[in-house]
C-alpha cells in the first residue's frame, strides 16, 4: 500500500507539474467554454486549498513512508554487510599468521572467534527481527559452531523483542476488522511473555468469559522479513565464496523453508489441534497442549495455560516433582513424535516452548508438561523412521558395522564420514559410541569435543557433511540436540541410562511394526519363515521391554528408601 500511494502521488506531481504552457491553455479554455469558473470563489476557493493541502500532505507522507523505508533498508543493510566485511578480513588475517607455534595459533583464532561472534551479535541486536531468532539458532548448534560462537549468542534466548501495545492495536484491527476490545473483556498490554516472532498477552473473551492466550506476530516483521531472508542468503553465499570450505548455505535454506511457515499462525492452529489430537488416542496423561480457540495468519488466541520451565529445579524439588520422572515424560513424548505412525514432529521443543506444573489430581504423575509454539512441524516417512529407529538400535548395541549401514539408509552418509556422524547424532565421542553411549558424559569427554571444534580440518568436515543429508535429518538432529539439553539441565540422578532405554522401546517397536506388517503381505503366520521373522521380533521386543522394565522398578524401590 505504501508503494501504490507514493507512485501515485508521483503520478499526481508529473502530470500536473510537467504539463506543457500550451496544454494548461488548452486546458484553461476548456474549462472557460463550458462556463466553469477558473478561480474558486470564497468558500469554494478555501475548500479547493484545503483539498490541495491535503493532497499536497499525503504525497509528502507517501514520500516520507518510503524514504523511511528505504532508510530503514539501507541501515539494516549496512549492519550486515560491515560486520560481514570486518570478520572476513579478521579471519583473514588471522589465518594466514603461520608465524606461531600451534598452541599460540589456536589461541589467536579463539580470539578472533570471540570478537567475530560479539560483532555479529551487535548487528543481530540492532537489526531484531528473524536476526534473533537466527540467533538463537546458531546458540545451539554447539556441534558445529567453535564454543566461543555459540556461548555469545546464548543471551539472545532472553533478548526477544517487544512491540508496542499501539503497533500490536494497530495490526489487531488491520487484520480482523475489529479492536481488541470488541472480542475482549480483559486484556493485559503488558506481554507475558515474547519470543524473536511473536508476543502473548494474557485476556479474558467478551464472548464466554474464557481465560485465554493471546499470541500476536510482532507488527514490523511483515515489513522486513523479505529483506532480512535476502540479507541472511546473501551472507552464507559470500562466506562460501570466500571460504569455500564452509558451506554453510543449508543453514539459509532452511531458514528460507521453516520461517515463512512459523510465521503462518493458522498453520501453527492446524499443527497444534493435529497433535493434541494425535496424542488424545496414546497413553501420555501429562502431556497438555492448549486447545485452539482461533486463528488468523498473524494472531493466534488459545487456552491459557501456564507452568515452569523444565529446569527451573526449585521448583520442581519444592513442589515434590521427580526430575527423573519428568525425563522420562520428556522422552516417551518425543520419542512417540519421531517414531510414532503418522506422528507430527515438533521441531522446536527448546526449555522456552515447554512448562511444567503440580497435577494435585494424579498421584502419578504429579505433574503436567504443557507444549506450546506448534509453528515448526514436520513429517518423517515410514521408511525413514523405520531406518533411523535400526540405526539407533546399533548405537544402543554398539554395533559399528550396522551403525555404518543404517547411517547410509538414513543419510547417505559414507564410510568415511561415519565417524563424525556418529558424534553428531548422539553428541558422544566417537570412542565412546563405540563401546556403551549409556553412560553419562563425563567433563572430559565434553572438553575433548569442544577442543575437536577447533580443529579446522574436522570443522571443515562437518559443514560439508551437513550441507549433503536430507533437511528432515537436520531437523530430528536439531530436536535431538534440544532433548538431550532438556535433560542434562534436569540434572537426573540416575543418569541417561533410563532415557535410552525409553529410545530403545520405541525403536524395537518400530522395528516390530514392520515386521507384523511384512507378515502380512507375505503370507501371514501360516508360513513358517514368518513364524520366526515374528518370534525374532518379537524376543527383541521383549529383551527391551524387560530390561526398562527392571530398571523402573529398581528406580520405585530407590525412591521408597529414600523416602522411608
Amino acid at each position: 500500500m505504501r508503494i501504490g500511494i507514493a507512485a501515485w502521488a508521483r503520478r499526481e506531481a508529473s502530470s500536473h507539474f510537467c504539463r506543457p504552457p500550451r496544454l494548461r491553455r488548452r486546458l484553461a479554455s476548456t474549462v472557460a467554454d463550458y462556463g466553469l469558473p477558473t478561480k474558486p470563489r470564497g468558500k469554494r476557493r478555501r475548500l479547493v486549498l484545503a483539498g490541495s493541502a491535503a493532497a499536497l500532505t499525503a504525497g509528502a507522507f507517501a514520500y516520507g513512508d518510503e524514504l523511511q523505508y528505504a532508510y530503514g533498508a539501507a541501515a539494516r543493510s549496512g549492519r550486515v554487510l560491515t560486520t560481514l566485511a570486518l570478520c572476513v578480513n579478521d579471519y583473514r588475517v588471522t589465518l594466514r599468521r603461520h608465524d606461531e607455534n600451534a598452541e599460540t595459533h589456536a589461541a589467536l583464532l579463539k580470539q578472533c572467534h570471540k570478537r567475530c561472534a560479539l560483532r555479529t551479535l551487535k548487528a543481530m541486536e540492532e537489526n531484531g527481527s528473524i536476526f534473533i531468532k537466527l540467533g538463537q539458532h546458531l546458540s545451539s548448534l554447539n556441534y558445529l559452531l567453535p564454543l566461543e560462537w555459540t556461548t555469545t549468542f546464548i543471551p539472545l534466548q532472553d533478548r526477544c523483542p517487544v512491540s508496542s501495545f499501539d503497533s500490536i492495536e494497530r495490526m489487531f484491527r488491520q487484520d480482523t476488522g475489529r479492536s481488541i476490545d470488541d472480542l475482549f473483556v480483559a486484556f493485559d498490554r503488558r506481554p507475558i511473555g515474547a519470543a524473536s516472532l511473536a508476543q502473548v498477552h494474557r485476556a479474558v473473551l467478551r464472548e464466554g468469559g474464557q481465560e485465554v492466550a493471546v499470541k500476536l506476530q510482532h507488527p514490523a516483521l511483515q515489513e522486513w522479513v523479505p529483506l532480512d531472508l535476502a540479507l541472511t542468503r546473501f551472507t552464507f553465499a559470500a562466506l562460501k565464496r570466500v571460504f569455500p570450505e564452509y558451506d554453510l548455505r543449508f543453514l539459509a535454506e532452511e531458514m528460507n523453508h521453516s520461517l515463512p511457515q512459523e510465521l503462518d499462525f493458522e498453520l501453527e492452529a492446524q499443527n497444534a489441534t493435529r497433535a493434541k489430537a494425535y496424542f488424545g488416542h496414546v497413553h501420555e496423561p501429562a502431556l497438555i497442549i492448549p486447545t485452539v480457540i482461533w486463528a488468523q495468519k498473524r494472531i493466534l488466541v488459545m487456552e491459557y495455560l501456564t507452568g515452569h520451565r523444565p529446569d527451573d529445579l526449585a521448583y520442581l524439588d519444592a513442589n515434590a516433582i521427580d526430575r527423573d520422572e519428568v525425563s522420562a515424560t520428556l522422552a516417551r513424548i518425543f520419542n512417540e513424535m519421531i517414531f510414532g505412525r503418522d506422528a507430527p514432529l515438533h521441531c522446536d521443543p527448546h526449555g522456552g516452548n515447554i512448562a511444567v506444573r503440580k497435577n494435585t489430581t494424579r498421584r502419578s504423575p504429579n505433574f503436567d508438561v504443557i507444549l506450546y509454539d506448534h509453528g515448526l512441524y514436520r513429517d518423517i516417512p515410514m521408511d525413514l523412521r523405520r531406518s533411523y529407529a535400526k540405526l539407533w538400535l546399533a548405537v544402543i548395541d554398539a554395533d559399528e558395522a550396522k551403525m555404518r549401514q543404517y547411517a547410509y539408509e538414513v543419510a547417505g552418509v559414507t564410510h568415511d564420514q561415519f565417524p563424525l556422524f556418529a558424534s553428531v547424532i548422539t553428541g558422544r565421542d566417537y570412542k565412546v559410541v563405540t563401546k556403551s553411549i549409556v553412560v553419562p558424559r563425563t567433563e572430559g569427554e565434553k572438553e575433548d569435543m569442544s577442543q575437536a571444534l577447533g580443529d579446522e580440518g574436522l570443522l571443515t568436515q562437518l559443514v560439508q557433511l551437513l550441507g549433503q543429508v536430507p533437511r528432515i535429518i537436520l531437523l530430528i538432529l536439531k530436536t535431538n540436540d534440544l532433548t538431550r539439553s532438556l535433560d542434562e539441565n534436569l540434572h537426573t540422578r540416575f543418569g541417561p541410562v533410563r532415557t535410552f532405554l525409553i529410545l530403545a522401546r520405541y525403536c524395537v517397536r518400530t522395528v516390530y511394526e514392520e515386521q507384523m506388517e511384512i507378515i502380512g503381505l507375505h503370507g501371514g503366520l501360516l508360513r513358517p519363515s514368518n513364524m520366526v521373522r515374528l518370534l525374532r521380533a518379537w524376543l527383541s521386543y521383549a529383551r527391551i521391554e524387560l530390561k526398562l522394565t527392571l530398571y523402573e522398578l529398581t528406580l520405585s524401590w530407590r525412591r521408597v528408601f529414600r523416602t522411608v
